[in-house]
């Protein structure tokens, strides 16, 4: 039964709902969001573990911290290290790290004991040779990832460079679109990293179909479209009250 699908955390956050009523008796310290295959990560005077839809634990480990099932893995915290499990709550592999991320895209960024990055993947093992002072996650296949002098970059699945251009900041492309941060400011690159403008803001978000807002360098908001050109001014500079 898919009935975990219906569920929702209590405002207590001490169990789940389904239908405004419990969906089991026990109540925990903490409930996190269930994930397919119908599993959700708790917390109880006996430690973290994972229950399905009863309520019930699925193994008998206890864990410092568990969270949720992606790609039928979940990051555990254990007291040597961090780790995947299983739905079955067998280890993914022999290895601890300093910290695991989610998995998606059959990708996942783990950090090592010497705080460098790295990703895996479903199998557990790293998917290049190379790794980095910080990983993000995939999305549509790419991922951010940073060097160890600060500048960031975009690589595929396999770690190989997107576009070979390294910035202040980056953001994951969307529609083909990514944030990106250079010397001058905040702006929006195309998927060969080029600059879709010539202007710079302080800050600015991903596109929404074709339109994103952004905070001027001089701290008014404004709506701009894929042209860098300004659509809606939502908030003028401060001090200043006539519109431009």
């Amino acid at each position: 039964m898919n009935e975990w699908r219906a569920f929702i955390i209590a405002p207590e956050r001490t169990h789940h709902l389904i239908q405004g009523e419990p969906a089991y008796t026990h109540r925990f310290d903490e409930v996190l969001t269930f994930h397919s295959p119908g599993l959700a990560a708790v917390r109880d005077r006996s430690g973290a573990y994972h229950i399905e839809s009863t309520g019930q634990a699925i193994y008998v480990e206890r864990y410092l911290r568990t969270f949720g099932f992606y790609q039928d893995r979940a990051a555990v915290q254990a007291v040597d290290g961090w780790m995947h499990i299983l739905s079955s709550g067998k280890p993914l592999y022999l290895e601890r790290y300093a910290w695991c991320g989610n998995f998606q895209e059959e990708r996942c960024p783990v950090r090592l004991f010497d705080q460098r990055y790295l990703h895996l993947g479903l199998d557990g093992r790293a998917v290049y040779a190379q790794d980095y002072r910080y990983a993000g996650d995939y999305y549509d296949g790419i991922a951010v990832v940073q060097r160890e002098d600060g500048l960031h970059t975009h690589i595929t699945r396999v770690g190989e460079l997107v576009h070979g251009r390294w910035l202040l900041d980056l953001g994951v492309f969307h529609k083909g679109i990514a944030r990106a941060r250079d010397e001058q400011g905040w702006h929006h690159i195309n998927a060969s990293g080029h600059p879709l403008y010539q202007r710079r803001f302080a800050a600015i978000e991903p596109f929404y179909n074709g339109q994103a807002r952004v905070e001027d360098l001089d701290s008014s908001l404004l709506v701009i479209d894929e042209q860098g050109e300004i659509r809606v001014r939502l908030r003028h500079a401060h001090g200043q009250t006539n519109a431009l």
